[in-house]
């Protein structure tokens, strides 16, 4: 874990491993629609009830993990391929051995925007999962300073990417996905993580990069709302914001409950399903879009109701095995009916 030149074989096995805990951290729908007493067929009823739906302007993005990349697809092909779909917007995961990785500087990442803006889609966002083999709250130095180092470049990745977006893991208390990792006590976690947001602040501010705390849950670290809140208002600078993701506190709490209370803090959007049905508490409890107990009416209903205008995420880490464009398209015509387009 500190050998920061890993192999190709080596950051590849590193990659999925770390992506199988990363993201750690309502009642049934019924589906079934019966012709009413005014004797309307199956299909006018459905047309009705999709014309009765909420119409939102949301904008439509989609995770670089939901593509089989870089095994069998290639960047430009994921970009194709989301733009093809009707994604808006892609967000790009910041890797150590990829075409977004340590190894680029900012002539790579400024042909990547130029080959986006070619093909006619933006990119929403960066992210990664290197937060969590090397945290900015470690009680290992190394790892803290390679979090610093590394975040650093995230920033200038962003900036050169063209996207204002950065998503920040800013700390964590525990980790239980990793057996090596030495708990952090709470109060010296939240402690180096002003810290840190603090000493990589300046940068963004000068790049014009927005560091974007996301809320995991089962780090340990910003539990609830109020804490997020005041955890970001406490920098006073429009470059800390929050990346929500609605999946990682689906456990125990419900997205539509802190959207209103984190209000125009949000500035970024992971869209993830998630099942209360199963009791595994690892990525297998987030599922493809509409196939949880994720309350969207009401979760779509709070977006709006904060004016939230920006991207909705679809994140997920499972590429599918075989015809993986089913994923992508499947997730794109879900996202149609949710937002009142279909």
């Amino acid at each position: 874990m500190g050998n920061h030149h890993s192999s190709k074989s080596q950051s590849s096995v590193d990659r999925r491993e770390w992506l199988s805990y990363a993201a750690f951290g309502g009642a049934a729908l019924s589906g079934a629609i019966a012709a009413g007493k005014t004797g309307a067929s199956p299909a006018n009823e459905l047309q009705t009830l999709s014309q009765d739906r909420p119409k939102y302007d949301f904008k439509k993005s989609i995770n670089l993990w939901a593509f089989p990349y870089p095994d069998k697809m290639s960047l430009k092909q994921c970009l194709q391929m989301a733009k093809d779909a009707g994604f808006d917007g892609i967000e790009l995961n910041y890797d150590l051995d990829s075409d977004l990785s340590p190894k680029s500087g900012t002539k790579e990442f400024t042909e990547i925007r130029k080959m986006a803006d070619e093909i006619g889609i933006a990119i929403s966002g960066v992210c990664s999962f290197l937060f969590w083999p090397y945290p900015l709250t470690s009680n290992d130095p190394a790892e803290r300073s390679r979090g610093m180092e590394l975040a650093s470049k995230m920033t200038r990745a962003a900036h050169d990417l063209g996207t204002e977006n950065l998503l920040v893991v800013p700390g964590a208390v525990h980790m239980p996905w990793r057996e090596d990792h030495d708990p952090t006590p709470n109060d010296v976690c939240d402690a180096r993580a002003r810290e840190a947001i603090g000493k990589l602040l300046p940068e963004a501010e000068k790049l014009g990069v927005k560091m974007n705390m996301e809320n995991i849950f089962f780090n340990g670290f910003l539990m609830s709302p109020m804490e997020m809140a005041e955890f970001v208002d406490s920098f006073d600078s429009e470059h800390v914001r929050v990346h929500f993701d609605t999946g990682n506190i689906m456990e125990y709490q419900f997205p539509e409950h802190w959207i209103p209370i984190l209000g125009d803090r949000i500035q970024n959007v992971h869209l993830k399903e998630y099942t209360k049905k199963g009791s595994d508490h690892s990525l297998e409890a987030f599922r493809p879009l509409l196939d949880g107990t994720t309350n969207w009416p009401a979760v779509l209903e709070a977006f709006d109701g904060i004016g939230y205008d920006g991207y909705l995420t679809f994140e997920y880490f499972h590429p599918y095995a075989h015809y993986p464009e089913a994923l992508i398209y499947q997730t794109s015509d879900s996202l149609d009916r949710m937002l009142g387009r279909k």
